[in-house]
């Protein structure tokens, strides 16, 4: 029987990251908070939105995971490149169908060896929280936040 190779983060991975931000999120007394991770080829694993947490949330949240995925970039990296070079950030933005957020509280997933298996979006309360929530999960299954600072 054919089997397809997991492409960077588990389901059971992203689910624990999910769980864990929206529990940060509780204790920080934040914003409703809406969550989604997607593995390292893009793909959408894991989405969770509060109760009560506005309408293009999940597009705002799926933005920031998926501008850092796609260049392999935290969003801190992305949000200074915006500032920078913002001829380039607007092509990509175009590319990627409007679908690149450059802002904190898109955080890469990686191993401990530093290899990227997929990447966290949060959207809710300022991006600065949201990537305090990324982070939070993120080390709550056991792997490496990149948010595009260095540690």
């Amino acid at each position: 029987m054919a089997r397809y190779a997991t492409n960077g983060l588990t389901l059971a991975q992203a689910n624990t990251i999910v769980e864990a931000a929206l529990a940060k999120g509780r204790e920080l007394k934040l914003q409703p908070l809406t969550v989604v991770a997607l593995d390292a080829g893009g793909q959408m694993k894991a989405m969770q939105r509060q109760d009560g947490s506005s309408l293009l949330r999940p597009e705002i949240a799926l933005g920031k995971a998926f501008g850092a995925l796609s260049l392999g970039l935290g969003g801190r990296e992305l949000a200074r490149r915006a500032q920078a070079m913002q001829g380039f950030m607007n092509a990509l933005s175009d590319i990627a169908g409007g679908r690149a957020v450059p802002v904190p509280g898109g955080v890469l997933v990686c191993d401990a060896e530093g290899l990227i298996l997929g990447a966290i979006g949060i959207s809710g309360d300022v991006s600065a929280q949201d990537e305090v929530c990324a982070v939070a999960g993120i080390k709550a299954a056991g792997l490496a936040p990149d948010t595009g600072d260095p540690e």
